[in-house]
């Protein structure tokens, strides 16, 4: 079973990463085919709802998450912000740079990255080319942050790393809060020692002309809602303090959020619909994903090849690296989520690793979250659609992105994982 289980997974991944097949019909063809080849046919059906089961909650979880947060942008919560950092960055390189790190600190809260990218290079892209600064110091700034603030419970690496392991997202997700800060400072200082570099390039001085920014500063969707702001700021926060606390199950506060949302803002049932509407094609793409990778681990934990496959790991690490899984789950994150996409890791290769950690009485927590410190790096990978998107908006080749990014990518993890061994969320 241990050979059955990696060749799963070998053919799942290569699925994927070759593209011949999507991850939502390669997480449910190629378990359900190996598991008949190796005669569990009659069983398979029950393993597959066992583990949609144990997904479930997740599934409700992102779908309510991303429908709360495309409620406010679309009522214009974020637009303030947007409109004050423009407004306030002026020509000062330096102060561009922050801005942008804090606009995207803010934008990513929404746990999707290619919101963050729509919204930060569309704001802060005008400016970086009316005083020719580099565009990949956007890029760059925008990965950095956006990697950092991802791991919120409703991102998508810490929900995968909990649905693979069958955790509680939000008790993951409380352990890497000190790591997202280190993150975020890491971002931050990055934005400093980059805006002074390209002030010395651009040979700044404060005596310079100051640009006036208009670019979206004076535009109302029909979808906003200014004379709400207040009310929306005071439900997002009030929702964030109540996932903080533990208020009540994560999924069930989302779904509160969010139908609050809807009401206060668009009370006319039309309007809802259409708002719904909207968004409901990348709700259908997370909750297909999320329910499809119930099969894959439904599977591979129901017929045991998840306990071979760990036993053979097992037999080539040596004696004494064992109790050092979660540092070595870490560090191998950096590559793999690299060379593949996340759901190939997650659901692929980490409850391989769990369970191979499990031998040496490493807590899975410990390993969930060492998985998901190498997304900096995975950022960039030619698997992520995002890096395709930003290149696009800044008319720039992929590998430009990457040679420009990746060493900052790279520190960004170590950043990470040294503040998870600092603060002992992996150990």
């Amino acid at each position: 079973m241990a050979w059955v289980g990696f060749g799963m997974v070998v053919t799942f991944m290569y699925l994927i990463m070759s593209k011949r097949l999507s991850a939502i019909v390669a997480l449910i063809l190629v378990p359900i085919i190996f598991a008949v080849a190796s005669g569990f046919g009659a069983e398979s059906g029950v393993m597959v709802l066992e583990g949609i089961k144990q997904l479930a909650p997740t599934a409700m979880m992102l779908m309510f998450a991303i429908l709360f947060f495309a409620i406010m942008y679309d009522a214009g919560l974020f637009e303030p912000i947007i409109r004050r950092i423009v407004r306030a960055v002026g020509s000062d390189p330096l102060r561009v740079a922050l801005g942008t790190a804090l606009l995207s600190t803010v934008v990513s809260l929404d746990g999707d990255g290619s919101t963050t990218v729509l919204v930060v290079v569309t704001a802060m892209l005008p400016v970086y080319l009316r005083l020719g600064m580099n565009p990949l110091v956007l890029a760059t700034l925008i990965l950095l942050t956006n990697t950092s603030i991802n791991l919120v419970p409703w991102g998508g690496p810490t929900a995968r790393a909990a649905s693979a392991l069958h955790l509680d997202a939000m008790e993951v997700f409380i352990g890497l809060v000190p790591v997202m800060l280190g993150g975020i400072v890491f971002a931050f200082l990055s934005a400093w020692w980059l805006g002074m570099r390209e002030r010395k390039r651009l040979e700044w001085s404060p005596s310079s002309a100051p640009v006036v920014v208009e670019e979206l500063t004076s535009q109302v969707k029909e979808s906003h809602r200014p004379n709400r702001f207040w009310l929306n700021l005071a439900l997002t926060l009030s929702l964030i303090a109540a996932m903080a606390s533990r208020l009540g199950p994560l999924p069930v506060l989302l779904m509160v959020g969010f139908a609050l949302a809807l009401v206060i803002n668009y009370p006319s049932l039309a309007e809802q619909k259409k708002r719904i509407a909207a968004h409901a094609d990348n709700v259908l793409a997370v909750l297909a994903l999320i329910f499809a990778a119930g099969a894959f681990t439904g599977i591979l934990t129901g017929t045991g090849m998840v306990d071979a496959m760990s036993a053979e790991f097992i037999s080539v690490i040596p004696e004494k690296a064992g109790p050092y899984m979660a540092v070595i789950t870490a560090f191998a994150s950096l590559p793999f989520t690299f060379f593949m996409s996340n759901d190939a890791f997650f659901f692929g290769i980490l409850p391989v690793l769990a369970k191979t950690a499990a031998q040496y009485g490493i807590d899975p927590m410990h390993i969930a979250r060492a998985s998901v410190l190498g997304q900096p790096v995975h950022a960039l990978s030619p698997l992520v659609a995002a890096g395709y998107l930003i290149s696009g908006l800044l008319n720039r080749e992929v590998g430009e992105l990457q040679r420009f990014s990746l060493k900052w990518a790279f520190a960004s993890s170590l950043v990470l994982i040294a503040t998870a061994l600092l603060v002992g969320a992996i150990i």
